[in-house]
């Protein structure tokens, strides 16, 4: 039986490059066990030779983008792979694009009447409004709309380090959001079609144990340092948050046109309120990465969820 050509592409030459070298590692890993593959590799840097590119674009059957933020998230490698008519793993161009800016996330899950984190966008520095958020609010996340990994984020408490975030996260993007503080946990679903159905894990919980960590920043998601602690499974969540966090999962995924898989992440108020705080389209695949454990830990594999879009 002739082998399946499959591609997996990773780096991309952005911020995130060096985490997605590490979770094409662990793709390479997986497709490495199934013997029907023929696997090749190919890092992308930002500005690839475009012979070198399009000729690798040749040969396969199959293409994994696995790029974590530009440009493999924000939908210009999708549109490049659908005129060549070439199939791959993951969100279309359009949601994709949807997806990476929080801003845009924000108003279509708006649209879908799905709570989102109280916010104000910015796309030029405009410090007066800023200043009426953060006397409104008290404190607040600054965040760059596109870009991922917690990269250019920062919780302002000081009214005076205000303006030096606002220049940090607008060098990582040309729109920025000012983002309410939610007090409440930090919840997970994994969102993926396998079977012929969408499925909904239940919700994992990132457990920050350093108390001078305010958020989830860039070295605890992926630092060797990291204290951070996961649970695939969130303990003591009635019944009917998980079922509502798995059903919001679901709609956000079928309404933003979203397909194959998603990680989508949420806050949970001590008083039962839950807010949408963004959604990832092609979610990190490290070794302590939550999306293929919260697949595993509802009974399904990583390895059986590719082979199946492979071979789809």
């Amino acid at each position: 039986m002739k082998k399946k050509r499959v591609l997996l592409l990773c780096g991309g030459g952005g911020p995130e490059h060096d985490i997605s070298i590490i979770s094409a590692k662990y793709i390479e890993a997986i497709l490495s066990e199934i013997p029907e593959l023929d696997l090749s590799i190919k890092e992308l840097e930002l500005a690839p030779e475009k012979e070198d590119l399009f000729q690798a674009l040749q040969g396969p059957d199959f293409i994994i983008p696995c790029i974590h933020g530009p440009p493999g998230e924000t939908g210009d490698v999708q549109a490049f792979l659908d005129l060549l008519k070439i199939p791959y793993l993951g969100a279309g161009p359009e949601a994709s694009r949807i997806c990476f800016n929080k801003i845009t996330t924000k108003l279509w899950s708006e649209s879908l009447n799905i709570p989102v984190t109280p916010y104000q966008g910015l796309e030029t520095k405009n410090m007066d409004v800023a200043y009426d958020i953060f006397d409104k609010w008290g404190k607040v996340f600054i965040k760059p709309a596109s870009q991922g990994s917690s990269i250019g984020c920062a919780l302002v408490e000081n009214r005076d380090q205000l303006e030096s975030a606002i220049d940090e996260a607008f060098k990582y993007s040309p729109q920025i959001l000012l983002e309410k503080v939610i007090e409440g946990r930090e919840l997970e679903v994994a969102v993926y079609e396998m079977g012929g159905k969408i499925v909904a894990t239940d919700p994992g919980e990132i457990i920050l144990k350093r108390a001078k960590d305010a958020f989830y920043t860039y070295k605890e998601k992926y630092d060797d340092t990291s204290k951070v602690t996961t649970h695939t499974k969130a303990q003591a969540l009635d019944n009917k948050t998980i079922e509502d966090l798995k059903n919001l999962s679901i709609r956000i995924f079928k309404g933003l046109g979203i397909r194959h898989l998603s990680r989508v992440d949420f806050f949970l108020t001590s008083d039962g309120q839950i807010y949408l705080n963004e959604i990832n389209t092609f979610p990190g695949m490290t070794p302590i990465s939550m999306f293929p454990k919260m697949l595993q830990a509802r009974g399904d594999t990583f390895k059986d969820f590719l082979k199946e879009k492979i071979n789809s």
